[in-house]
């Protein structure tokens, strides 16, 4: 059943093209003609024939009537190349066609054609063009036409700034989806309405592109390069910060240093008012008063910390002499700790002297040797 639909529809097309070529002899066949039907709303006729009648003008007039009681219609709006008639614009009525260029004046005719007007359509841009990302794929969805919708096909192009050209996606519409986008990078998205050739056209004839948008992992940019601006501020921002910060911890480090250092080198001189802070504040201000307590005071502290001195009687000093004589020379080794139990006055006045000496000292005509905690009398 398909099959036979083909090759009806094929044979159709055949015969829509035999029947809009006009035969006529010369020159009238190497009049070229571009018919454009704008969404089957208004049709475009162009020709060149600047060319072929360059001293005269011609005119241009159209049907959609068919059969032998056709009423042609003047064209209502001209196209111009350097004054000459090079086109018409005129409303689409119907799909069959039947045009005529004739002479100025309209008594001879120049070129004919018949064809169906349907095979020509160009379609309108896409309208309410949406893009929904999930992941790395896209899907791009816009209002379907009214009519022959069928016929239409709804291509996605898109490139990042690492691509040279557009890559292409084509679907039924008015859906097409596309995987492999990645979120990483600022994409450039349009799309367009196409005829299928041969079945609807004869003619590849598409709409305009969409306006073009800029995307970036589901979000809609104003520019690419806003983007990286964008990306290098930040880091513009976080590195000149974290530099900041480092030389602020650089400075503390080396502040610290300078403290130790400048201890050491130079030592803090004390404040006066710390040193007096007694004669403003105990005395009010009286000097007099405050250095001799003062010296009174350092006078008693030379007293507590002076050696006691060994006070020898002379009583002690002639017994010691008869005791000597009698016995005559002899070693006496006397022990402190024994002579203290003992109580023996002489022996602690031997202490006492000799705690004054580390070596050899003379007491009553003795000599005295020191030997560690022991003392030897000779």
């Amino acid at each position: 059943m398909r099959l036979a639909s083909q090759a009806c529809l094929m044979i159709f097309t055949l015969g829509n093209l035999v029947a809009s070529q006009s035969q006529s002899p010369g020159w009238k066949d190497a009049i070229s003609t571009t018919i454009i039907n704008f969404n089957n709303e208004k049709m475009q006729i162009t020709w060149a024939t600047r060319e072929l009648f360059s001293s005269e003008n011609v005119s241009f007039s159209y049907t959609f009537d068919e059969g032998t009681h056709k009423i042609w219609k003047p064209c209502p709006t001209y196209l111009l190349d350097q004054g000459y008639n090079s086109g018409c614009l005129f409303k689409t009525e119907g799909p069959t066609l039947a045009i005529s260029i004739r002479n100025n004046n309209g008594s001879e005719e120049f070129f004919s054609k018949r064809l169906k007007s349907d095979f020509y359509i160009k379609p309108n841009r896409p309208e309410n063009v949406t893009f929904f990302w999930k992941d790395d794929t896209v899907t791009v969805s816009c209002n379907k036409p009214e009519r022959s919708v069928k016929c239409l096909r709804l291509e996605l192009q898109y490139k990042s700034k690492f691509d040279k050209d557009w890559q292409s996606r084509t679907s039924k519409c008015c859906r097409v989806g596309e995987q492999g986008f990645d979120p990483r990078k600022c994409y450039s998205l349009r799309v367009r309405l196409k005829r299928l050739v041969p079945y609807c056209n004869v003619v590849n004839y598409s709409s305009d592109w969409e306006a073009e948008t800029l995307w970036m992992n589901g979000t809609l940019l104003d520019s690419c390069d806003d983007n990286i601006k964008s990306q290098s501020n930040t880091v513009m921002v976080l590195s000149c910060l974290l530099a900041v910060l480092l030389m602020i911890l650089i400075l503390l480090i080396l502040l610290c240093k300078w403290q130790r250092l400048q201890k050491s080198v130079m030592p803090a001189v004390p404040d006066p008012k710390y040193v007096f802070v007694d004669l403003f504040n105990a005395h009010n201000g009286n000097f007099q008063e405050w250095i001799d307590k003062t010296d009174h005071a350092m006078v008693q502290t030379k007293l507590e910390y002076e050696e006691p001195e060994c006070i020898i009687e002379a009583e002690s000093q002639q017994e010691d002499e008869k005791n000597s004589d009698k016995q005559g020379p002899q070693e006496k080794i006397f022990s402190f700790s024994r002579a203290a139990e003992n109580n023996d006055s002489k022996a602690a006045q031997i202490a006492c002297l000799m705690s004054t000496s580390n070596t050899i000292s003379s007491f009553a005509g003795l000599q005295i040797l020191r030997n560690d905690d022991m003392y030897v009398m000779l």
